[in-house]
């Protein structure tokens, strides 16, 4: 087998013409080793030397843009910071430059509905696994469109069942670590069951969270549960949706297992992408009546209009 070798020029120019799925969802993009940003999603690479890649090495967030607002942009960050501080990960910018950074990635972009992904990695140090290798830290802002999502969606629900895939250990849950093979397997799982999402467990049997997004549930006395958050990442919608509902209902954080979530009488997701969404069908029964909720309702709406509320414009 002849293996053929290309220069640079030739290498670029075949790279600038191979297929790129995901391009034509992106919009926009910073890259800190370039320092400005670019609105061709060709060009959008991470070189494989850096820790974020071959070892895991980094932290994420992912931001909602709707009606031109960025939504809890300050939430995010400070989430982010908390992981950063954990992981000993210091940005290559300031936390008030990135906020800016991804404001105007955003407006940039120009596209109304989409999201934000923010990646803080270790940066570039060689193929060993030492952070010590890597010089400086790596950060990439990443502007995509979407569509929103229409009203039957909250109207008709979703539907879910218990993951195979064990919760997350604590040290490591409430890190929104780029590590998530974990999350990967409950999404693969959910489509080969058929269904929406799947919730893990810990090993002692009690709730953790979906794939992607929090689980909570009302119970029969009218409380909201929420897992705590030991196995779980606190969700920025969660704790916003949970602070919304103490204005007319009961919140409790505690430990949730199956047999309690199954007698529930609202069984709810709590997410970036999806708010406040209710699930109508749990292991292949009918939470209550099968059909969406009213606290699933209520909440939804009071969540969304204080998400659009808060949100920071991007464009004029």
């Amino acid at each position: 087998m002849s293996v053929p070798v290309l220069d640079s020029a030739a290498w670029v120019e075949k790279l600038m013409a191979l297929p790129r799925e995901g391009a034509r969802h992106v919009t926009a993009f910073y890259e800190h080793r370039m320092g400005a940003i670019c609105t061709d999603a060709r060009c959008l690479l991470v070189p494989l030397d850096d820790h974020m890649v071959h070892r895991g090495d980094a932290i994420f967030e992912s931001i909602t843009l709707l009606q031109g607002r960025v939504l809890q942009i300050d939430a995010h960050l400070a989430r982010m910071r908390g992981s950063s501080e954990k992981l000993e990960l210091v940005p290559p910018v300031s936390w008030e430059e990135m906020r800016e950074i991804i404001l105007e990635v955003a407006r940039v972009g120009g596209a109304p509905y989409g999201g934000i992904k923010v990646l803080l990695g270790r940066g570039e140090g060689g193929l060993g696994i030492d952070p010590k290798d890597c010089p400086q830290s790596s950060l990439y802002v990443i502007a995509t469109k979407s569509s929103p999502k229409p009203e039957s969606f909250w109207e008709k629900g979703i539907t879910a069942a218990k993951s195979s895939i064990p919760a997350k250990q604590e040290w490591i849950a409430r890190i929104k670590s780029t590590n998530y093979l974990a999350n990967a397997l409950m999404a693969k799982e959910a489509r080969e069951l058929g269904v929406d999402v799947t919730f893990s467990f810990d090993e002692d049997g009690f709730l953790a969270e979906a794939a992607i997004a929090n689980a909570a549930m009302v119970d029969k006395q009218g409380r909201l549960l929420l897992p705590e958050f030991r196995h779980v990442l606190p969700g920025t919608t969660a704790l916003r949706a949970a602070e919304l509902a103490r204005s007319f209902m009961p919140v409790v954080l505690t430990d949730i297992t199956e047999e309690i979530l199954e007698d529930a009488a609202e069984i709810l997701v709590l997410g970036t992408t999806c708010e406040c969404v209710a699930v109508t069908h749990y292991n292949g029964k009918p939470v209550g009546d099968g059909r969406p909720g009213p606290i699933a309702d209520r909440l939804r709406h009071l969540l969304h209009d204080a998400l659009v509320t808060g949100g920071v414009p991007f464009l004029e």
